[in-house]
């Protein structure tokens, strides 16, 4: 077994130092080689395709791992948004949904990218190692067709002066085996590198149809989402404008119960126990009239409806609101426009300023 595996290795490098010959002795000019400017008109076609793929590929993957990034970095950013948005808020569940169907969104299109652009790009360019591992080989047992050619004039050259018949028939059959494998394979890449170099239209159209579609349906569909989005958020804005007063009367609860130093607990039970009474004496118009006679209207300047001292301080948070202090007297008064009557709410101004705006009702008693 030794003995075959060395006299394997001795032939190979016998093979491996006559193709070294012969290719300094073709570079040298020597010897002539054979030329076949068709082949060598299909392999610059293919290196072309080959490069083409290759940097193709390369691109498509970086931009592979671009969507991937996006895709982590759009559910972080929305994850955010769905958390700074409050439960309370209008839309919260509609901006949910739409945070919801973003991800949804990402994942499916990264998963046609790469199902069904990247694998086929993957398998395209897999095709280019394979056959040019074939033209190497080809190249290859083009040098031992040449060096057989040469070896075999070199014998006729001899046997005319010496007469050797029997190196010169077996010359002859070196020659023609040597012929025989380098035109099989050439052959064979005559009609296969031709036809690779075609099939790249076929490819790309697919390919770049299936990404370009791929695209436009995402991009769709993402608008679609963030104008749902827009949407939820504008209509946010609205009611905040107008005073929607979700958010006031909470603010306004909230400062209630957690603001101790304004007043303790027991005395804010209290005063909210004996208010009770003057609640019921504000409308859902926002408090214009008066359901009994608890509050002095006599001798009170024009259009002020009745007054009321505040019994826990006030600071506004929007800017047609009014701040105070505790005993602040102020004037209630009617809203500009009756449309913006609040309930819960009243309109006021202080005594002895020209301060004007919202205040809660249930921060006051009457006088």
């Amino acid at each position: 077994m030794s003995e075959n595996k060395g006299i394997m290795l001795a032939k190979s490098m016998q093979k491996h130092a006559g193709r070294a010959k012969e290719k300094i002795l073709q570079n040298l000019g020597k010897v002539d080689r054979t030329a076949d400017e068709i082949f060598d008109d299909h392999l610059n076609n293919f290196n072309r395709q080959q490069t083409n793929a290759n940097k193709l590929q390369k691109e498509f993957n970086n931009y592979i791992r671009c969507i991937r990034a996006a895709q982590t970095a759009s559910k972080s950013l929305m994850d955010a948004v769905c958390e700074v948005y409050e439960p309370q808020w209008s839309g919260y569940d509609a901006l949910l949904a739409q945070t919801a169907a973003s991800e949804s969104l990402w994942l499916d299109f990264a998963h046609k990218l790469g199902d069904q652009v990247l694998i086929p790009l993957n398998t395209y360019t897999g095709q280019f190692p394979e056959m040019k591992k074939k033209v190497e080989k080809r190249n290859r047992k083009l040098i031992d067709y040449d060096g057989q050619r040469h070896s075999f004039q070199n014998l006729q050259a001899n046997a005319n002066k010496r007469k050797d018949d029997v190196k010169l028939t077996k010359g002859r059959e070196q020659l023609e085996e040597a012929r025989r494998t380098y035109e099989i394979l050439n052959t064979e890449l005559h009609d296969e590198l031709p036809a690779l170099y075609d099939s790249r239209i076929l490819f790309l159209v697919t390919n770049l149809q299936t990404l370009f579609a791929t695209e436009q349906v995402f991009h769709n569909e993402t608008a679609k989402i963030y104008a749902e989005l827009e949407a939820i958020v504008d209509k946010l804005a609205t009611e905040s404008q107008r005073g929607s007063n979700t958010l006031r009367k909470q603010a306004i609860n909230a400062i209630k119960t957690s603001s101790p130093v304004q007043s303790p607990v027991n005395k804010l039970n209290n005063a909210n126990a004996n208010n009770s009474n003057y609640q019921n004496q504000i409308t859902t118009n926002g408090g214009s009239s008066l359901a009994n006679s608890h509050a002095n209207t006599a001798d009170l300047p024009p259009g002020v409806l009745y007054r009321v001292k505040a019994t826990y301080g006030y600071v506004k948070e929007d800017v047609d609101e009014l701040s105070f202090e505790i005993g602040d007297t102020i004037r209630v008064i009617e809203y500009d426009d009756p449309e913006d009557q609040e309930e819960g709410w009243l309109m006021g101004q202080k005594e002895g300023t020209n301060e004007k705006g919202l205040f809660p009702a249930n921060f006051t008693r009457p006088i």
